[in-house]
């Protein structure tokens, strides 16, 4: 399946948006290439082995993150890792990342609202990770799905167990009556590739700065380091 130089304009616009940069577009092109397609148009592969790869791939970059920025139990990482890489998480990036207006459907798969689908999004974001291994390697897949499960973890952490802000507020008034206050340092790097850096004050004492991929992730970390002198 030939690429018309417009495809290629919207498989570049979706690169720039995103922060990727793919040596072969074809592949990257393939990853939009849902399964009914196939099934309507003879000798075009479809995304499913890129889907399988990418999911490992993702799996993989989350479970290590987890285990090198959190303490918690093996119990709580997978449950944070079940809600990041999930249907229910993955679909609305790929509405925010516009790979719905990109997605290559069958007849019958797109009268049926096959484009909004979270588990056809899902598998989409999925099939893009593999693509983007397969063309650049892990550092770059690993570097793309952070730019999104990081924050994604950090949301999930905080609304899930009790995190390293809350343990800290609680033992911090315990002791003073006061709470520990957060500083955003700065903020820097494009909107797909951010990097925040905070502090958090415990009255004279100031812990930090530290550097994440997202403010609350940052907190967390700083609230982190402040409880370490506890």
């Amino acid at each position: 399946m030939e690429l018309t130089k417009e495809r290629k304009h919207k498989l570049s616009e979706f690169c720039n948006r995103v922060g990727i940069k793919f040596k072969k577009i074809e592949l990257l092109d393939q990853a939009f290439h849902h399964r009914s397609l196939t099934n309507e148009a003879h000798g075009v592969k479809n995304n499913e082995r890129l889907e399988f790869l990418g999911d490992s791939v993702l799996g993989m970059v989350t479970a290590a993150y987890l285990y090198t920025k959190l303490d918690n139990p093996e119990g709580d990482l997978a449950k944070i890792k079940s809600a990041v890489v999930s249907e229910k998480a993955l679909a609305p990036v790929a509405l925010r990342f516009g790979i719905d207006k990109l997605l290559l459907l069958g007849h019958g798969e797109e009268l049926t609202g096959g484009r909004t689908k979270p588990a056809i999004l899902a598998d989409c974001m999925e099939a893009i990770i593999g693509a983007y291994y397969l063309d650049s390697g892990y550092k770059a897949a690993e570097k793309y799905v952070l730019s999104f499960i990081a924050p994604a973890i950090a949301d999930t952490f905080s609304q899930g167990t009790k995190d390293f802000k809350t343990q800290l507020q609680e033992k911090f008034q315990k002791k003073t009556k006061q709470c520990p206050r957060y500083e955003l340092i700065s903020k820097t790097g494009p909107d797909h590739d951010q990097t925040f850096k905070v502090s958090v004050h415990l009255g004279d004492k100031v812990y930090g700065p530290v550097t994440a991929k997202s403010k609350k992730e940052a907190e967390q970390l700083a609230a982190k380091l402040a409880l370490e002198d506890f």
